[in-house]
């Protein structure tokens, strides 16, 4: 039997194209891939776990390390479980459906645990992973796409894993809310009834609120968290678990209050969830934008829920605080910014402003860790880091961190 004919691009190296090779993993990344190494040589499996003995096809070398599809299991895991979807290892939503759950809220503790000490040069104990009281039917919220039709039974769904453009076809998201599944189901079946209509692809929302589920982006919609509301538009960024976001939010609402702080600010505050949350804990409540119309919008949703002691400002990000008429040394302030992490700027006059706690919320432990890093240098110090499964079966985390000066 001849050789698969290799790619172009494919790069020489310790194996060749789709070469079988056994290999026992070590450990996970925080893309998800289980790690191991073949004489020294690092070898990525998606969809292998720590502990096995696995055998892989090679289908890409880089200069220092190679990718591979997973053939088959020699030793399994213990920990290795049936995935319910059985897109999983092809849709590229999630990473850990074949992983018992109490082991991957271990694995994320690990994981945040490891970025924190290799990025942040931080030894700290981590807290154990607060778990989703719902593994599947969660998300409140998905976005399938579909590409120029190209046939009457073109793919809509979510992409592969690993790649930018494929499609897979999904018919129905285990993560996703029951009432979710049957409005995409609708939608499906009318999109490929008119293949004509579209020219181009495009990408769908669905999101499940106070007002069922929603379909169109620029539709004002409300979230219940705990005994608070919230409006925003349909396509705005918000997170997508219900079940256990009131948790998230109350912890670190808790974490603010319990340092004696009198007042609170919220900074990258978006629609007022955690400023909102907390407002009947402090005497004041600063939420601080950047943008002049998400500030007006948490405004406004302070007003649907009766509070009084709320004030929303559109924070240049040259002076962040400069408009702040409390005391930092009275204050906690939450940061919560996107994956990005913060800018030394802000972190400068953040330290500047010397609250007495920071409570630093993050959906990208790696920048967190650096920014926690930069703040350590300064004189803080990490009290505490406790990360929250908002996303069951996925790679993603959530982490909290709380700061005092040291």
């Amino acid at each position: 039997m001849s050789e698969p004919a290799k790619p172009n691009k494919f790069r020489e190296g310790p194996f060749s194209y789709h070469q079988e090779v056994e290999v026992e993993i070590a450990t996970l990344t925080n893309l998800g891939d289980g790690l191991g190494r073949v004489d020294g040589w690092v070898v990525f499996v998606a969809g292998a776990l720590p502990g096995e003995k696995v055998v892989v096809k090679i289908w890409h070398n880089a200069a220092n390390y190679s990718r591979g599809d997973l053939v088959r299991v020699l030793v399994p895991s213990p920990h290795r479980v049936q995935p319910r979807c059985e897109l999983f290892g092809e849709c590229g939503g999630c990473q850990y459906q074949n992983m018992a759950y109490p082991e991957q809220l271990e694995w994320k503790r690990k994981q945040v645990a490891e970025v924190y000490e290799r990025i942040g040069g931080l030894k700290i104990t981590i807290e154990a992973c607060y778990p989703s009281p719902k593994q599947y039917g969660y998300r409140s919220k998905i976005t399938p796409h579909f590409l120029a039709p190209k046939r009457a039974d073109f793919p809509i769904g979510f992409l592969a894993t690993g790649t930018s453009r494929r499609i897979v076809d999904v018919t129905k998201c285990p993560i996703a809310t029951d009432a979710i599944n049957a409005a995409y189901a609708r939608a499906r079946k009318d999109i490929r009834s008119r293949p004509g209509q579209f020219e181009r692809g495009a990408t769908l929302l669905f999101r499940e609120c106070e007002e069922g589920v929603v379909s169109d982006s620029r539709q004002a919609v409300t979230e219940k968290v705990g005994k608070i509301k919230l409006k925003f538009l349909a396509g705005e960024f918000f997170q997508n678990n219900p079940s256990v976001l009131e948790h998230f939010v109350s912890h670190a609402i808790t974490l603010a209050k319990s340092s004696g702080a009198k007042h609170l600010v919220d900074t990258y505050c978006g629609s007022g969830l955690f400023a909102i949350s907390g407002a009947r804990d402090f005497e004041s409540v600063n939420g601080i934008e950047v943008s002049a119309e998400a500030a007006r919008k948490a405004a406004e949703n302070a007003t649907l829920n009766g509070l009084t002691n709320c004030r929303f400002i559109a924070g240049s990000a040259e002076s962040i605080f400069k408009n702040i008429a409390i005391r930092g040394p009275e204050a906690a302030v939450i940061v919560d910014p996107p994956r990005r992490g913060c800018d030394e700027s802000f972190l400068a006059q953040l330290n500047q402003f010397n609250p007495r706690r920071i409570i630093y919320i993050s959906c990208a432990p790696d920048t967190q860790a650096r920014d926690l890093k930069f703040l350590t240098q300064l004189g803080w110090k990490v009290i505490s880091a406790k990360p929250f499964d908002l996303f069951p079966q996925t790679r993603h985390i959530e982490c909290i961190a709380a700061l005092e000066k040291a």
